[in-house]
């Protein structure tokens, strides 16, 4: 690898890695922890993440399972889920709490597949738009002849055709998961 195919590899990996922390956001009607990444509980007045205050358990595909290390955090917990907006109404044991994740209507898997789609082209142009900023880095170059620069450029495009591929394979699986009964 060249310098610059390098610099666009590390940037591109960057954007296919977003691209899959925002798929494991993205309800299926499986029971998926990260859902829970982006909610924050007041506890003791400091907004901390679930996953700091309980150990979360996925004891079948349909169903999360909160378990605090602390029970009194039990109600605050409850309480941050309900003002997420993940649609989903937990069930509080006095012990732990209870996520189930109702299986998505046919219209709604649509719904989400397009979600999907869209989560897939955003990273593609992200990918696109650091194709252009490294190429732009190349011809900037004053140290790099015309030949080099030709070069450079088809190794850059070569990055980001494997990104691209990347991005429409996990698009791929993510339908299908999406779409699955």
């Amino acid at each position: 690898m060249t310098k610059y195919s390098d610099m666009a590899d590390k940037s591109m990996a960057k954007c296919v890695q977003v691209l899959k922390d925002n798929f494991s956001k993205v309800r299926t009607g499986r029971a998926n922890p990260h859902i829970l990444d982006d909610i924050k509980v007041d506890y003791y007045g400091v907004p901390t993440p679930i996953t700091q205050l309980a150990g979360v358990k996925v004891p079948e595909a349909a169903m999360l399972v909160i378990e605090p290390w602390d029970k009194s955090s039990l109600r605050s917990i409850e309480k941050a889920i309900e003002q997420s907006d993940l649609g989903i109404t937990p069930s509080n044991d006095g012990i732990s709490i209870r996520l189930p994740f109702p299986r998505p209507t046919e219209e709604r898997r649509k719904e989400l597949a397009k979600e999907c789609a869209k989560l897939a082209e955003e990273a593609k142009v992200s990918i696109r738009n650091v194709r252009r900023d490294v190429n732009g880095k190349i011809e900037r170059d004053e140290e790099v002849t015309e030949d080099v620069e030709t070069r450079e450029k088809k190794a850059v495009q070569k990055v980001t055709d494997s990104y691209t591929k990347k991005v429409d394979e996990l698009l791929k699986n993510k339908t299908a998961e999406v779409m699955e009964i």
